[in-house]
């Protein structure tokens, strides 16, 4: 991970240093209180490595995005992140107000502030290059007060975003250690891959899952792909089966009809390395129903069925690698987790390589307590699937290019 800065590349003692972490975390709207502290807790080494060095600390974070009933401030995460820390974080209720600015040139070396949700900022939310983030208001009024930058936040660094990318055109920058953890786990489990190697693709991002399926087929680093959730329905109508009026209007309503041919070319150009459920679970007469295949009624699709589970479990722990991202059915429904949970304890069971790829299934693992016996639970969904597909992450390059 040469290339780029990390934290031990700098003296910071004495010195500002402004970290981006995300911290974004479900928020009970109507109390305001944070019901996981999970991102808060994964941040705090970062937060304390750089105190404990004796650097005035501005934290920068989101929470949600406009229109979401959990997009509030912060002041919340402040007092979470004292608890966690065991020191008290100072926070204010604007981003780069003077009462901001006064805030930041008053902080002492080992002290912590916490800013306002950064998404309060409209230009946030705008994806551009670091040249022109640099040039936001956000950038330019904090930039002068700080003497480095850390980005710490992995789970958003596929996006370029002011917070994100703005500071590294003209501030010193490195990657605090959850980003540089997280970096160096994936692509070295990427460039190690040991065969037969795994990829379980599920959840309802299916262009994401697809485009990491046309990746790691094509470079040869996957020797089988097991879809599951939207995934596996749309390779599933891919190979020629009736999923049911139902589910295939579903799948156009979000705008997905393109991914079936997508996923028939891979398909034909892969074999039977490409799987799909050999049977389904729907929901008739409120119960749980297990159906074959080729038998699939014109009922909603809710799950994987026990005989895909049950193949899918043998191919998890055969692998020596395996690469999981969304899960398997609607697991927040206890008639409908049965894939999600069963698939997760086979790679719990697994002897091999395990890499938890972040968001719904991440959850899911931490839910039934096996996070400690996977090999990698990354905190970032979107961030680590864009790196399973081959893309820059435009966070990372910007740090790569502040070092050059």
């Amino acid at each position: 991970m040469a290339d780029f800065n990390t934290i031990d590349d700098f003296d910071i003692e004495n010195k500002t240093v402004l970290v981006r972490v995300d911290i974004n975390a479900p928020v009970d709207p109507s109390s305001g209180i944070i019901l996981d502290d999970t991102r808060l807790k994964l941040h705090a080494r970062t937060i304390k490595e750089l105190s404990n060095k004796g650097a005035k600390v501005v934290i920068l974070a989101h929470q949600s995005r406009p229109g979401k009933k959990d997009f509030t401030t912060l002041s919340q995460h402040a007092d979470a992140l004292s608890d966690i820390l065991n020191l008290r974080v100072k926070y204010v209720d604007s981003l780069f107000s003077s009462s901001a600015k006064e805030a930041i040139r008053n902080l002492k070396p080992h002290e912590i502030l916490l800013l306002e949700n950064a998404r309060f900022f409209s230009e946030e939310t705008l994806s551009r290059t670091p040249q022109e983030q640099s040039k936001t208001l956000l950038v330019r009024h904090l930039s002068p007060l700080v003497d480095y930058y850390v980005n710490d936040a992995f789970a958003a660094a596929h996006r370029s975003q002011a917070s994100l990318v703005g500071f590294t055109v003209n501030t010193p920058s490195a990657a605090g250690r959850v980003m540089e953890e997280e970096l160096t786990v994936i692509q070295n489990a990427l460039d190690n891959v040991e065969h037969p190697c795994v990829f379980l693709l599920g959840g309802m991002k299916p262009d994401d899952s697809i485009d990491v399926m046309e990746n790691v087929l094509s470079n040869g680093t996957a020797d089988s792909i097991l879809t599951t959730g939207i995934v596996g329905n749309i390779v599933l109508w891919a190979s020629g089966a009736d999923i049911g009026q139902v589910n295939r209007d579903f799948i156009a309503s979000k705008g997905y009809e393109d991914m079936v041919e997508k996923s028939r070319d891979l398909i034909e150009r892969f074999g039977d390395k490409v799987k799909y459920p050999i049977d389904v679970a729907c929901e008739i007469d409120g119960e749980r129903v297990d159906i074959d295949s080729n038998e699939i009624p014109n009922e909603a699709i809710f799950d994987i069925g026990i005989k895909t589970i049950a193949y899918y479990a043998k191919e998890i722990r055969d692998a020596k690698y395996i690469f999981a991202n969304g899960p398997a059915g609607v697991f927040e429904d206890p008639k409908f987790a049965m894939g999600t949970e069963d698939l997760i304890n086979a790679m719990a069971t697994s002897n091999g390589f395990t890499l938890i790829g972040g968001g719904h299934i991440a959850a899911a693992t931490a839910g039934l307590g096996l996070e400690d016996q996977m090999s990698h639970l990354s905190s970032g969904g979107g961030a680590c699937i864009s790196m399973l597909a081959g893309k820059q992450l435009a966070a990372v390059e910007a740090l790569k290019n502040s070092k050059k």
